[in-house]
């Protein structure tokens, strides 16, 4: 089990990453990435101390600790260079906030974040036919999502991404303790989305090719 989009209080969520991975440690991750929001005011810290944090608990904790960035609400113009410049910080796993029919994200924001090539497209909402496409293209991850609101489009981003060969990703985007899911609501989660058991199985053996090697 692994969750790449979660949340510590360096943003808006409720942990400190310490009891984050304890959390899940508990829950028999073997993975985690804390990805949490910035724009340009703020990656200089979070990417450097999730950096720090991840090493002293990668010496003693069962489940790794990635640290990656979720590109938040940044105008589509500015996504690329932010993309890189995190990426030169040394954040290991880039989410970008996608179109969400739940909050007022940029329009143009998932075709942005799929040419800065960042790895996985968080709630990409309504996305079109063609930035899934581009996604398939480019190997960017969409993701089903386990939180509530972000979800409503799952279906349709699973639909989407059958039809054109995109990568799926399960992320619970969790921001407090009881977001995390198990590997059964995950799963859950996915058939909820219109996958077989088989594509969420196959989900999960796909993007553990590309985990594996960041661990």
């Amino acid at each position: 089990m692994f969750d790449l989009h979660c949340h510590s209080l360096f943003s808006d969520g409720g942990l400190l990453p310490s009891e984050l991975v304890r959390r899940v440690e508990v829950l028999g991750y073997r993975v985690i990435a804390i990805t949490d929001h910035i724009d340009s005011s703020n990656f200089e810290y979070i990417v450097p101390h999730l950096i720090r944090v991840a090493d002293d608990i990668n010496r003693y904790s069962h489940t790794r600790l990635i640290p990656g960035v979720e590109i938040t609400h940044v105008h589509p113009k500015l996504i690329a260079s932010l993309t890189q410049q995190v990426r030169d910080l040394g954040a290991r796993v880039v989410v970008c906030h996608g179109e969400t029919i739940v909050e007022p994200v940029c329009p143009g924001t998932n075709q942005a974040a799929i040419e800065a090539g960042v790895d996985i497209l968080a709630h990409p909402g309504l996305i079109s036919e063609r930035d899934v496409d581009l996604a398939a293209q480019r190997g960017t991850f969409l993701e089903i999502s386990g939180r509530k609101g972000h979800c409503l489009t799952n279906g349709h981003v699973a639909r989407l991404a059958r039809e054109s060969g995109a990568r799926l990703i399960i992320n619970s985007d969790a921001h407090a303790p009881e977001d995390f899911m198990s590997a059964e609501m995950a799963r859950q989660v996915g058939l909820g989305a219109g996958l077989t058991p088989e594509e969420v199985e196959a989900i999960y053996e796909e993007a553990w090719t590309w985990v594996g090697p960041l661990i």
